[in-house]
């Protein structure tokens, strides 16, 4: 999504800080992307057949194709181009579930509630990675309570069920969607549980036992709790330019945070519901990561918090500005 004052105070608080880009070494170690077709990476997903592979695609006004990303270098190994389907409007997120099946949420609306459905879209991760078309099967998404905008859509590895967090500034919440989704009338997604955070990106554990939920400065994870969810702590979320992506990694041992602009960097920190996790070191951590904060969605280290506050109050109050001009 374009937001123009958000991403102003990605890269004030970038150059500020000056956190270093990750550098391509393994699959889950970080990486950059470095195919100039994608300048809006806005969704991220690990791959269930291609080890140390990602699943990324473009914002609104691109067209309907996925990109597989070599962790190991960056680099795009297989473009992958959606037939079947209508024009895409604002692709946002991008999930894996049972049986290997790639779902792509055209989920987004800039206006936050100007168009009455968005879709979905589903097809079979394929075996081989390659350039190659395949037909996907479109589904129609309405909510229960009136249209909204979203950018984060996940699947649950087990069942197979579709949720949807909407993004709302002060909060939104977690939908759930039909058992099985329909492709023939509208699939409707009722709330379940509130979010307290301005959504960009969220993803499941492997195991379905815990829920990620990012935003632009920070991120909270929750126990999954059969969808009734409860918040279990704060996300370490890097300083990025413009975050909108989450995955973790097929082992549910790390999440993996992308960024959009060209040669997007996507970070790595340890997840929080594994094993070990809080006794080993995140991979890019140090004075510029992100650390639980009292607010909901994470604050900053001791030597940066001055200047990460007054950015922050700055870019707030010219965001207020706009929105009383437009």
């Amino acid at each position: 999504m374009r937001r123009p004052f958000a991403l102003l105070a990605g890269a004030l608080l970038v150059g500020a800080l000056a956190a270093p880009a990750a550098l391509a070494a393994d699959g889950d170690d970080g990486f950059t992307i470095k195919d100039p077709r994608i300048k809006e990476s806005s969704g991220l997903a690990a791959s269930h057949l291609h080890p140390g592979v990602y699943w990324t695609h473009n914002d609104s006004g691109y067209g309907p194709q996925i990109y597989a990303v070599d962790g190991r270098t960056g680099e795009t190994v297989a473009t992958v181009t959606l037939s079947g389907i209508g024009k895409p409007r604002d692709v946002e997120a991008i999930s894996i579930g049972p049986g290997n099946q790639i779902y792509v949420g055209d989920i987004g609306d800039n206006l936050d509630g100007s168009w009455p459905y968005v879709w979905i879209y589903r097809l079979p991760e394929p075996k081989e990675l390659k350039d190659q078309t395949i037909r996907a099967t479109q589904y129609v998404v309405k909510y229960a309570d009136g249209p909204r905008n979203a950018e984060s859509m996940v699947v649950h590895p087990k069942t197979g069920r579709v949720y949807i967090v909407d993004k709302k500034e002060d909060g939104g919440h977690l939908y759930e969607g039909p058992a099985e989704l329909s492709p023939s009338g509208a699939n409707v997604f009722k709330p379940i549980a509130p979010v307290d955070l301005w959504a960009t990106d969220a993803a499941l554990s492997p195991d379905g036992t815990h829920l990620a939920v990012r935003g632009y400065f920070g991120g909270i994870h929750y126990d999954w709790n059969g969808g009734r969810i409860k918040r279990a702590g704060q996300l370490d979320v890097p300083l990025q330019r413009q975050g909108e992506s989450v995955t973790y990694s097929v082992d549910g041992t790390k999440l993996l945070y992308g960024s959009e602009g060209s040669d997007s960097p996507v970070q790595v920190r340890d997840a929080p519901d594994a094993e070990g996790s809080a006794k080993s070191p995140s991979p890019q951590g140090g004075s510029n990561s992100v650390e639980a904060g009292p607010d909901g969605g994470g604050g900053f280290g001791a030597g940066t918090v001055a200047v990460v506050a007054g950015v922050v109050a700055a870019v707030w109050g010219l965001g207020r500005l706009l929105r009383r001009r437009s």
